[in-house]
């Protein structure tokens, strides 16, 4: 499998050229355009009955699709639903947690699970974590560009509960508030933030889709 992050830091996109025989999953409704030497099926995100449900109580889609090139090679072209970047990441073997919807797609190898957690759920990011584990390349879109950050063993970190994209399974975080004392969090309109503790990498969007619905709704016309 090559692939080709195209079109960015905005509106990117990713082309990939499958070899005969060769899959990749992505995120159901991301494809843009194929090659017709592709078979695409559908297939549940979570391992069985309860692992599907427990996917769609997370917000996630119930289906993944599947893309083979079982005709001979071809083309596959992918784009996320908003303005963003994609970032790609190799596991060998490892776990990485991510912020529901960040995932776009990735080798058929790598298992997509659920995590249900109460601090997600009161820090904004959602009842339920992507889990994603095992040995292959993943694909992450963001809504607007994407920072890396090291930390070291120890270092603490502060984010915004709806910039982050993902975190390694070696990195702890916790909820806090952005302001000592509920006037001042109120007044700095920042309301609760993530702590997270090193080591490990975390990645960053420098945009928050929660926060731009909130503004379009605000200026929405509204019926007398």
């Amino acid at each position: 499998m090559q692939f080709k992050i195209e079109n960015g830091p905005v509106f990117t996109s990713l082309r990939v050229q499958l070899g005969a025989g060769e899959s990749i999953k992505a995120e159901a409704g991301a494809m843009v355009s194929m090659s017709n030497t592709l078979e695409l099926q559908s297939k549940a995100t979570g391992k069985g009955v309860f692992g599907t449900l427990k996917a769609a109580v997370g917000g996630e889609a119930l289906f993944a699709s599947l893309y083979t090139a079982s005709g001979g090679a071809g083309e596959l072209l992918l784009a996320p639903p908003v303005p963003g970047d994609i970032l790609k990441i190799d596991l060998s073997g490892s776990t990485l947690f991510a912020q529901g919807g960040a995932y776009l797609a990735g080798s058929p190898e790598l298992e997509l699970s659920t995590k249900g957690s109460f601090k997600a759920m009161f820090s904004g990011e959602g009842l339920f974590l992507q889990v994603i584990s095992g040995t292959g390349t993943l694909f992450l879109s963001s809504y607007g560009s994407i920072l890396e950050k090291s930390l070291a063993s120890g270092e603490n970190y502060i984010v915004d509960t709806g910039h982050i994209i993902a975190f390694e399974e070696s990195v702890q975080y916790k909820l806090k508030k952005a302001a000592k004392g509920i006037f001042s969090t109120l007044a700095s309109g920042e309301g609760l933030v993530c702590e997270y503790s090193g080591p490990g990498k975390l990645w960053i969007q420098t945009r928050n889709l929660k926060g731009f619905a909130s503004l379009i709704t605000k200026l929405a016309p509204r019926s007398s």
